[in-house]
């Protein structure tokens, strides 16, 4: 509960910010009108426009110097035109989403990657890019706020002086110079190795990023009115300190509280309108262009990949894509219903209205000017949706937008905005195959991040409507003035429409029935999971009646997924058992509910067949190891190959000992002597049972299959018990359990003998199990894990006998089969596979003893 609230502050601050920002600037403008604004807009020179654009252009082809730097940095050299790729992209989508970390991070790393970087350097990469941002914040703040102090308004309850501040910022380049002046040694952060960038390094660093900032300062000063007479080293002052507080506010792009500052700060060299307008603009070409022609390049970028034939790199941006597309999308669906809303709250342009007086009667425009709103507020809902992957979001999303371009010409004749509406469906129709999901629109949490944002949206679409129409005086006959000239009354009673639609979806999701915390599974559960695990033919879905683990169902309850929670990692073990077509929206349900409770979801040891869908979760796939499967149709004792396995059988046969097959109905007979070998085998071994993705003595549990027994003599020395997949595809051994006294090779023999049955008995494979970390790539680009693991694999030795056990399988001659983990990466990766190996072994103690 802790954690689920203090994962909702950071939005519920940035809303609580968001409002105050509009407090402030309604109260700044209480004297001015809406038309005020527009007419300032309208009276901003065509030249000034563009020398801003143009400031705007050089901002973020100086922003690229960042990642030539961080590439020579890092040693990898790659040609200018992919840099400038990656740097202004990340740029755009960090810029308007807020987390440069994350946003530019991300699309860096699947950039970055495709073009033979590992994960380490991506990672260097980023981090040396937000630290020369920051870098150069620091540095021209600090040089601006000492020399040219600013009065910080009282609004803000900073503690000390601006030019204090200032002092603070180049302490800490400084400190960061001295640090890297005096360490000669690299740095050892979590096994990496980080070497501090030279001094002439740092000094590009901090001119690159100061001009950067410098040029983005400047893009806003083109846009102001020509009658400011404002020094550019005390706007810039200002600029930076309204740049501090909105990066300090978490809210993306620092949008209202950025405004705020600078409307406190120089509404006495300019008027509050004028202000405005420059900093609506400002947003414009700053901002939402350059978003919108990142968004534009990626998909030019996956077309020209598909020209050139690479087909590697097409297939890895294909996935890419389909991991992004719906993220971009419900960018673009959420822009729209912005966009409606917004529209539906502001005065029509009066020559407009005048045009569609001799072209439609009253009516339509009043009742298109509700539906808009209501379509507006419907887009807004529907872009979480989107994000998921539903199919009906997309139909529906599709329905409003063309619905809204219709509403736009009609409620006021706003081509602009028809046209924005249409570029964004004919993106959105194309793309119907990433919408596969059939969940209900109604079953989608919305986060606290969804929530504060939509809130953001009514609440800043409230106060434009307020502000927009202070002027007229309020009274009940507005909600029934039915004119062409009633913007007021459409205001009221489009917003009634946006709240309508809010309540009910609010109504709907609040009526659902409320779903229980998860329980470990039943004796009910169970038999309903036998019943699917009988139909399976993947045999380590029987680890699922061990009754340790908790099981997800599917909506129609013909497929489950089995799990556990440790920590805060939710493990689903394996691929989803049952139907094929229900395995997308099982694995949607099982991330949703670990989402719920504040959890990371984990799935470990899953195959090849559904990768896609684990990296539509945004999860990283890690491979762990190879399985190894015997093909039965071809095995055989014949041959000088097999010439241990003959001895082997001999050798046993001789001793007196023989192979059996007990059927499952007449284990219940011999559960004693199966007690009282895996007794000895544990005190043999001075170990103790291993749980979750491996069997455990259970009585119940072992009764429900058949094993596979060696008896000498009529006593029972050793017991297997044995899974079998539908349709006879494949045999496994789960618990594998013998008396200290047995001959030497029992286990040999066991093996041999269960293969030799089940090939007898028709089965098309055995599987022997997974050997851990065999597989992975030693290679210098290959990602960290991989190279760690394949360094454990050879040097493990110690641990566990990593390369031994893939050396006794290889004798079997098996199809080798890669397994994955797929989890959330980053920082959390560590602690999730140390919660996976304490799931493992019983608790944190048996990682570290037997």
């Amino acid at each position: 509960m802790k954690r689920r609230l203090l994962h909702s502050l950071g939005p519920l601050f940035g809303l609580f910010l968001f409002t105050l920002a509009l407090w402030v600037i309604h109260n700044t403008l209480k004297e001015y009108r809406y038309h005020d604004i527009i007419k300032q807009l309208s009276a901003l020179p065509a030249l000034h426009i563009f020398f801003a654009s143009v400031l705007a252009i050089f901002s973020y082809l100086i922003m690229t110097g960042y990642d030539i730097l961080a590439l020579q940095y890092i040693k990898y050299p790659l040609p200018y035109r992919k840099i400038a790729l990656a740097s202004f992209i990340s740029y755009a989508f960090s810029n308007n989403i807020g987390l440069s970390m994350i946003a530019g991070g991300s699309v860096r790393y699947r950039l970055y990657s495709l073009w033979g970087l590992s994960a380490e350097n991506i990672t260097k990469v980023v981090a040396f890019c937000s630290l020369t941002l920051w870098m150069g914040f620091l540095t021209l703040s600090g040089i601006v706020f000492l020399f040219e102090p600013l009065i910080a308004p009282a609004q803000l309850h900073l503690p000390f002086s601006v030019r204090f501040l200032g002092f603070i910022f180049l302490l800490l380049v400084g400190c960061y110079l001295l640090w890297g002046l005096l360490r000669k040694r690299p740095m050892r952060i979590f096994g990496w190795e980080i070497e501090l960038p030279s001094l002439r390094i740092f000094l590009i660093q901090i001119a690159v990023a100061s001009l950067d900032w410098i040029l983005a300062g400047s893009v806003l000063y083109a846009l102001m009115p020509a009658t400011a007479n404002l020094p550019f080293e005390r706007y810039i002052g200002i600029y930076m300190l309204a740049q501090t507080a909105g990066l300090l506010s978490q809210v993306p792009g620092g949008l209202g509280v950025f405004e705020t500052v600078i409307i406190m700060l120089l509404s006495q060299d300019v008027t509050a309108p004028a202000l405005l307008g420059s900093l609506i603009l400002y947003r414009i070409i700053y901002y939402v262009v350059p978003l919108m022609i990142a968004a534009a390049m990626l998909g030019v970028h996956e077309v020209y990949e598909r020209r050139e034939g690479v087909k590697k790199t097409v297939t890895i941006f294909g996935q890419w894509l389909t991991v992004i597309a719906p993220q971009i999308l419900s960018v673009t669906t959420f822009i729209s219903g912005m966009i409606l809303i917004f529209s539906g709250v502001t005065p029509t342009v009066e020559n407009r209205l005048l045009r569609l007086k001799g072209l439609f009667p009253l009516p339509v425009m009043e009742i298109s000017h509700f539906l808009g709103s209501m379509a507006g507020m419907g887009l807004l809902l529907l872009a979480r949706g989107i994000q998921q992957r539903i199919d009906a979001a997309y139909v529906f999303t599709v329905i409003l937008l063309a619905a809204g371009i219709g509403f736009s010409i009609f409620k006021g004749f706003d081509y602009e905005e028809a046209i924005v509406l249409s570029v964004m469906l004919v993106v959105l129709l194309p793309c119907r195959r990433y919408f596969y999901r059939k969940a209900s629109l109604f079953s989608e949490r919305f986060t606290p991040a969804w929530v504060a944002a939509i809130s953001i949206i009514f609440v800043g679409s409230i106060w434009l409507g307020i502000f927009s129409y202070k002027h007229v005086e309020y009274s009940g006959e507005l909600w029934w003035q039915f004119t062409f000239s009633g913007d007021a009354s459409r205001f009221l009673r489009a917003t009634i429409g946006v709240i309508v639609v809010m309540l009910v979806f609010a109504v709907s999701i609040l009526l659902k029935p409320a779903r229980g915390e998860p329980v470990p599974a039943g004796t009910r559960e169970l038999q309903k999971a036998r019943l699917i695990i009988d139909a399976s033919k993947r045999t380590y879905s029987n680890l699922a009646l061990l009754g340790d683990k908790k099981l997800l169902f599917s909506e129609s309850g013909k497929s489950f997924i089995m799990y556990s929670i440790e920590g805060r990692s939710w493990v689903a073990l394996g691929d989803p058992v049952g139907l094929d077509e229900e395995n997308s929206e099982l694995i949607w349900q099982f991330r949703e509910l670990s989402d719920r409770h504040g959890g990371w979801t984990v799935f470990y040891e899953v195959g090849k067949e559904n990768l896609h869908l684990y990296l539509d979760l945004g999860l990283t796939i890690i491979k762990i190891g190879e399985e190894a499967r015997v093909p039965l149709g071809t095995f055989s004792l014949e041959g000088a190959s097999h010439k241990g396995f003959r001895h082997i059988v001999r050798h046993i046969e001789k001793e007196g000992c023989s192979f059996e097959i007990i059927p499952a109905e007449k284990i219940h007979d011999v559960m004693p002597a199966f007690k009282r070998i895996s007794d000895s085998w544990l005190q043999e071994k001075n170990t103790r049972e291993k749980r979750f993705s491996l069997g455990f003595f259970n009585e119940k549990y072992i009764e429900i299959c058949p094993a596979a027994v060696v008896r000498k003599e009529g006593n029972l020395l050793a017991f297997s018990n044995l899974w079998a997949g539908s349709e006879k595809d494949e045999l496994s051994i789960d618990l594998m359990r013998y008396l200290p006294d047995a001959p030497n090779g029992i286990m040999d023999y066991l093996f041999i003998k269960t293969m030799l049955w089940g090939q007898q008995e028709g089965y098309t494979w055995f599987n022997i199990g997974m050997a851990p970390l065999s597989g992975l790539q030693d290679h210098t680009l290959a990602p960290l894990w991989n190279r760690l693991g394949s360094f454990i694999y050879r040097h493990g030795e110690n641990f566990y006998n990593f390369q031994g056990l893939r050396q006794y399988k290889e004798k079997f001659e098996p199809s080798w089969e890669p397994k994955y983990i797929a989890a959330p990466g980053g920082l959390r990766l560590p602690q999730i596979l140390t919660n996976l190996a304490s799931l493992i072994s019983g608790g944190l103690k048996g990682i570290v003893a037997k």
